[in-house]
Formats: C-alpha cells, structure tokens, sequence
C-alpha cells in the first residue's frame, strides 16, 4: 500500500539502477504519472518531460485501436497490422487518422507544457513512469513508439502492475521495474491510501517548477 503518488515516487527511487543524470530522461505518463516521475527527476537532478500518446481510433469504431501516435520532433507511429488489413485504410490513410491525434497531442502540449518543445531522447537513457498500469495498453504504446526515437536504454518503472502485464511490457523495452506485481489484481488505486485526480492545473504547475529548479541549480554551478 502506497500514502500517495509522492510515496511511490519515492520508493520507485530506491529501485532504479544507477543512473547518470545527464544521460537520462524521465517520461510521465500524464496525468497520474506525472507527481510519481516529478519526485524522481528531481531527486537524480534529470529532465522531466511527458510521454504523450494517443490511439488511432478505427473510423466508426473508435474505441479499437487502429495504431497509436507519438509526441515528437519526429513523432511515430505505431500501426495494428491486423486492425489495419481489416479496416482496408493504407497507410497514408492511417496517417492522415493519425494527424488528428497529433493536433491533440500538441494542444495538451500546450496546455501542460506551454509549447515548450520535447526533451531529445535519442542516445539517453529514458524511464517511462506512471503510478501504475493494469493492463499496460498505454504504457505498451508509448515503448513502442518511444523505441523509435532510438533511446540508448528504455526503462518502464511503476509502483504496482499485474504480473502477466509486467511479462508483456518486458517485450517492450530493456528492463521492467513493477515495485509490487500482485495476483489477482483489481486497480491501481486499490493500492494507495490517496488516489485523487490529478488535475491539468497540478500537471502544469509541476512541470513549471521542475524546470525552474533546474535552471536555479544551473545557474548555482556557475
């Protein structure tokens, strides 16, 4: 059982490898992922920055996934081929889809991040936090995606996930860190004491704060 999403930021701490800061970047997956990743890049002084990623509706059907979409200076996509093969779409078709969810991508972008542009992730070492998973469908999309902007290492850390979830997501990325993998599982707020939304607002406001501390440390090393 975890207090909060700031206890489990902190425990996930303990758990990861060592790391060098200026070859790290921390990825929350907003918004509930976003206080347990801020504790973390703060703590290793390291960027933080967002995984945003959006499914690729079917046309008519939304609800099933045709592909997913990336965040990005060169955003990717990740496409169901069975889905595809049934839905008829080519791929400039899927594209074109997959252009609508850029633009939301870019609006919360906006809104969270004031359009500020994405942390470059190639060659670092990337740790993709949420405060849990129970099916893993996003956490599962952003990897994929996230191992096309070519990453030197891809790390997916979470407080609690269910056990087969973490054995699918270690097919994802390079290492998988769940702290508790119970069976059966139910959801993730069952394993915390507070478990409330987590609104835009918060999402912006720690977000702002880490990169004012880390221009504030910057500027004390000069």
């Amino acid at each position: 059982m975890f207090i909060d999403r700031t206890d489990a930021g902190r425990r996930l701490l303990e758990r990861l490898p060592d790391l060098d800061p200026g070859a790290t970047v921390i990825l929350a997956l907003p918004r509930g992922g976003v206080p347990v990743a801020a504790v973390i890049a703060r703590s290793l002084g390291a960027p933080l920055d967002l995984a945003l990623v959006r499914k690729v509706g079917f046309p008519g059907h939304p609800e099933l996934a045709l592909a997913a979409v990336s965040d990005g200076s060169n955003p990717q996509i990740a496409v169901n081929r069975d889905v595809a093969r049934m839905s008829g779409l080519d791929q400039a078709e899927i594209e074109a889809l997959a252009e609508e969810q850029l633009a939301e991508i870019r609006r919360r972008r906006e809104l969270y991040l004031k359009g500020r542009s994405p942390v470059p992730i190639a060659g670092k070492t990337v740790v993709v936090v949420d405060d849990g998973v129970a099916t893993g469908a996003t956490m599962r999309a952003a990897l994929r995606l996230l191992r096309g902007a070519d990453p030197a290492r891809l790390i997916a850390a979470v407080p609690v996930a269910p056990p087969d979830t973490v054995a699918e997501l270690a097919g994802e990325c390079d290492e998988v860190i769940a702290l508790e993998t119970p069976e059966p599982f139910g959801s993730v707020g069952a394993y915390y004491r507070v478990f409330d939304q987590v609104p835009d607002a918060a999402v912006s406001e720690m977000l702002d704060n880490h990169l004012r501390s880390g221009e504030a440390d910057q500027a004390t090393q000069r």
